[in-house]
């Protein structure tokens, strides 16, 4: 679920209009974290949904929690695999095991497509990935780049996790924390730009 739209349903609970500071203060962010997820269409996690009821006193998310098998998705976590939301991260291992998570917390989910988790390493993503967060990834099948959506993908053996935008002739690379500068790929080199799969989840903690 996206933030803009949890505003609206708790509005509706409530019988009053709840603005983004309030919503800040739910979760321990600054308005201006929370503005930004609004913007770059960030989802929520399962715990920031608890957070976010114990605050208001509400119970509106019972079928994130309620764990029918068809609401369960095992995906494969890949613990030793970082891709890195800075200057590159090398992967060393692709040990695995399998994880439940709820299918609401990610975005677009299809039993169709195939979805793993791995490691963000850095700072380059924040406030919209921190390091230490765990990312759940939808593969690549062969799609279209989405302007200005989140991307894992590896780049001279390095693995990279950015936002793209693809031009006819190049791809832009984009980070953002505002200390990052915006790079492209051109030419011949972006036949060496390998994309592994979009984000379309991001974890904070397991409870």
């Amino acid at each position: 679920m996206k933030l803009d739209e949890l505003i609206n349903i708790i509005s509706n609970k409530l019988g009053q209009t709840i603005n983004q500071s309030m919503l800040a203060e739910s979760l321990g962010i600054t308005r201006q974290t929370v503005s930004n997820r609004i913007k770059n269409e960030s989802e929520l996690t399962v715990s920031e949904l608890r957070k976010i009821e114990e605050f208001f006193n509400l119970r509106i998310f019972d079928n994130c929690y309620s764990n029918p098998k068809e609401d369960i998705a095992y995906i494969d976590y890949y613990s030793d695999v970082f891709a890195s939301c800075g200057e590159g991260s090398i992967v060393f291992s692709s040990e695995k095991t399998k994880l439940p998570i709820s299918t609401t917390m990610i975005s677009g989910y299809s039993k169709n497509k195939l979805y793993s988790m791995i490691n963000a390493s850095g700072n380059s993503m924040s406030p919209t990935i921190d390091n230490g967060d765990k990312l759940i990834v939808e593969h690549w099948n062969g799609n279209q780049i989405q302007d200005n959506k989140i991307y894992v993908f590896c780049y001279n053996n390095e693995f990279f996790v950015k936002r793209l935008s693809k031009n006819l002739d190049e791809i832009i690379i984009k980070s953002d924390n505002p200390e990052y500068r915006v790079r492209t790929i051109s030419g011949k080199s972006i036949m060496d730009l390998i994309l592994i799969g979009k984000i379309v989840a991001t974890v904070k903690q397991f409870d």
